[in-house]
């Protein structure tokens, strides 16, 4: 028998204006329901809000799958809205051989991420509910694209906040040590098990594309990982740098330009907030320059040092430019808005001396979807910008 969870008048406007989510502090009455469970949800006065996955432990207690209050959510129901997702990826991918599948609330299946690789799956089920629900889940894909194996990289931090353990599993099928995907025309290679997070930043697939288009010259790319900035510059720059504090990403970088007869790419281990000062010191110029850090912002307290942060890196990379240089800035941190981001730049280009014309404001690439009433699904900021 289902649950109901009834909530309170605020939880009810939150779901009315469009958001999934219901926070612990607005539940009224849980009932009998456990770790996991679908629950049914009702407001104050009894009424009916929809059908959600109830957490135990996390601040988000209630994450809607659907406004329907009687919907079964078994097989067939994520079997719909995975087919559902798969045809918004006809609609938006070229060209990539990766990409991603499922974008949780993107995609109305919150705490569900699926990343396509090739004949290869890999998915994270981040609360509790979508965790009980793998053996559907998995089934589903197996059904709807008949992979060769699927990787549970349920190694992320925000599952201790479910109390779910963090592992990594072969799921279905065998998972290679190593595999290679086609991306914009780049053969790359993956490390799904142990890559950063399911193995390569599909989030900045179309971004990759739209910097090589503008970019020239002696082009520096920091924070590089496994190389994707740097090896789509390389076909257009004379010379490329890819710098990454990590000994790993940089050998995967190394071997991805290898793997597509790159020649003209430099690579260096080292810290980019250091690196970036030493340059300046030492007079060095570039034409064009990528700044794309890992987040600075992981929760609202960290917001305040995270603008700094970017603050100053970009700073840093704007002295670094010939005057007409391309500078492409991003941000991951979803708790860093758009508006604070091109805020924080123009003070940068004020510091710095520079004035700075915006040639593309860009965002995650469009296999990553966006809720206007859900702007945490809005996570990663991209700006081209030409440095005068």
């Amino acid at each position: 028998m289902t649950a109901t969870v009834r909530v309170n008048r605020k939880a009810a406007l939150r779901v009315q204006s469009g958001h999934p989510w219901i926070f612990q502090s607005d539940i009224v009455d849980a009932g009998d329901a456990c770790a996991g469970d679908v629950v049914r949800v009702m407001d104050h006065a009894s009424k009916p809000l929809g059908t959600a996955h109830y957490s135990s432990t996390s601040q988000i207690t209630l994450r809607f799958l659907s406004r329907q209050a009687a919907e079964d959510v078994d097989g067939a129901f994520y079997l719909r809205r995975l087919i559902a997702a798969a045809e918004l990826r006809k609609l938006v991918v070229r060209d990539s051989e990766a990409y991603r599948l499922v974008h949780a609330e993107g995609d109305f299946l919150p705490g569900l991420i699926v990343d396509r690789y090739g004949e290869y799956l890999v998915l994270q089920a981040l609360d509790q509910g979508m965790n009980r629900a793998m053996p559907e889940i998995v089934s589903a894909l197996v059904e709807l694209c008949a992979p060769l194996g699927i990787l549970a990289r349920n190694d992320a931090a925000v599952r201790a906040q479910e109390f779910l353990p963090r592992e990594v599993s072969v799921l279905h099928g065998e998972i290679p040590e190593s595999i290679h995907v086609k991306m914009n025309g780049l053969k790359l290679h993956a490390d799904l098990a142990h890559g950063q997070k399911t193995g390569i930043y599909l989030d900045q697939r179309e971004n990759y594309a739209a910097a090589a288009r503008l970019a020239r010259g002696q082009a520096l790319d920091c924070f590089t990982s496994t190389g994707g900035f740097a090896l789509h510059l390389a076909a257009r720059c004379e010379r490329v740098e890819a710098v990454d504090s990590s000994v790993s990403a940089l050998a995967m970088a190394r071997r991805n330009a290898e793997a597509n007869g790159i020649g003209n790419m430099e690579f260096r281990e080292a810290d980019v907030f250091e690196l970036l000062s030493s340059y300046a010191s030492a007079r060095r110029q570039f034409d064009t320059v990528i700044l794309d850090p890992p987040a600075f912002a992981k929760s609202r307290k960290q917001i305040e040092g995270a603008v700094r942060g970017y603050k100053d890196i970009n700073l840093r990379a704007m002295r670094l430019l010939r005057p007409g240089g391309l500078l492409v800035t991003c941000s991951c941190s979803h708790h860093v808005s758009e508006g604070q981001f091109l805020e924080l730049v123009a003070e940068a280009s004020l510091d710095a001396g520079r004035t700075v014309r915006v040639l593309e404001r860009r965002m995650q690439a469009q296999d990553h979807p966006v809720l206007l009433t859900v702007p945490e699904t809005l996570y990663l900021k991209c700006l081209v910008l030409q440095v005068l």
